[in-house]
């Protein structure tokens, strides 16, 4: 009698797994560790980061972005005119880049945010030698 239950209560809970397994799958809407954001079209084809994985003083310039400064830099908000050719074409006047403070740097250094009209956001820690769209 024991063993006619046994296929039965394997079977229940190989259910029970598969359940708590599709339970923790990512959902693509999560920005935590282990979750698959989705990169929106702009972004096609660009290497991502998550914001919450950028440096903490890129995250800094985002919040001076969507607060609409003051901004630290001269510079701040001026026109990238993308003449390395790394971002998607765009109309002159597209795009705006940002410093991103640098520590130990006595000049603006290497890193920038740059902002699309469209919404856009990338980021370069190598003086516009490669992007990287920032997923928010």
């Amino acid at each position: 009698m024991l063993l006619r239950s046994v296929p039965r209560l394997l079977s229940g809970l190989l259910l029970c797994l598969v359940a708590v397994l599709a339970g923790c799958a990512p959902t693509g809407g999560g920005t935590g560790p282990g979750t698959d954001v989705t990169a929106p079209s702009w972004a096609a084809g660009t290497p991502t980061v998550r914001e919450a994985d950028l440096p903490r003083e890129a995250r800094r310039t985002l919040a001076l972005i969507d607060g609409g400064g003051p901004f630290p830099y001269a510079r701040d908000g001026s026109v990238f005119r993308n003449f390395e050719g790394e971002l998607p074409p765009q109309e002159p006047g597209h795009y705006r880049e940002f410093t991103v403070r640098t520590p130990g740097e006595r000049d603006r250094g290497a890193r920038r945010v740059v902002t699309g009209r469209d919404g856009e956001v990338y980021y370069t820690d190598d003086h516009y030698d490669s992007f990287r769209a920032v997923l928010r």
